[in-house]
């Protein structure tokens, strides 16, 4: 698998789409310190403005070690997207291993009837390149 492939799911006209990548360069594998970076794509291909209110990772590397990541908004905000909008960020995640994968859920609120739902985050893989050859 490209580690660099697009992964998406679409729910409630909600798109998200993640691309990961290996960050070799801010990495050291001899100390187990395996860096990625995954950038996220929200497209609201609904007819109501949408907010993003908070996410669920859960991540889990080669070592069967799992974590749970939960916070509010993401990287520090609580983006706002009306109907054909969306919203792109980049964060990070380190792991122990050359292997591993993310998956969540995004929790949105429609700002016109105020209901919430969730938004699957696709589940994609994280590997070095020498991993995926």
């Amino acid at each position: 698998m490209n580690p660099t492939a697009m992964h998406a799911s679409i729910a409630n006209a909600i798109r998200i789409s993640a691309q990961p990548r290996y960050e070799a360069d801010q990495s050291d594998p001899e100390a187990e310190r395996f860096l990625f970076s995954y950038r996220i794509t929200i497209a609201n291909h609904s007819r109501h403005t949408i907010q993003l209110v908070s996410r669920h990772w859960v991540i889990m590397d080669s070592l069967a070690e799992r974590r749970e990541v939960r916070g509010p908004g993401v990287v520090g905000t609580h983006p706002v997207m009306g109907p054909g909008e969306q919203f792109t960020y980049t964060s990070y995640c380190e792991l122990r291993s050359a292997m591993g994968r993310m998956q969540g859920t995004y929790l949105m609120r429609n700002l016109d009837d105020g209901t919430q739902f969730d938004v699957a985050i696709p589940a994609f893989q994280l590997h070095t390149p020498h991993v995926a050859n």
